[in-house]
């Protein structure tokens, strides 16, 4: 069988072998997968997989990592925040 997948705009083409198996989901969860994948016109049982292949296979970079990181240690709780109004006040806010 050939498998083929999106995955974070990376096209992944493999053929591979697939088992079946079983699991229990609560059912507001299936009707909420069941309408995204209709959204983007795969079967559930694909989008369902190539969900659990992104998150089982991506894995952010270094920098990404720090980034998580420094967010989660709450150094930046006493960072001005940035001003998004314009270009000019983003640069400003940012000390650029």
């Amino acid at each position: 069988m050939l498998y083929i997948c999106k995955l974070n705009d990376i096209i992944m083409e493999a053929a591979i072998q697939k088992k079946a198996t079983m699991f229990r989901l609560n059912s507001d969860l299936i009707d909420r997968l069941k309408e995204m994948a209709k959204r983007e016109h795969r079967s559930l049982n694909n989008f369902v997989e190539c969900v659990l292949l992104d998150v089982a296979y991506s894995e952010p970079n270094e920098t990404t990592k720090a980034a998580i990181e420094e967010a989660r240690s709450g150094k930046l709780r006493n960072v001005a925040p940035i001003d998004t109004s314009s270009v000019e006040a983003m640069f400003k806010s940012m000390g650029l």
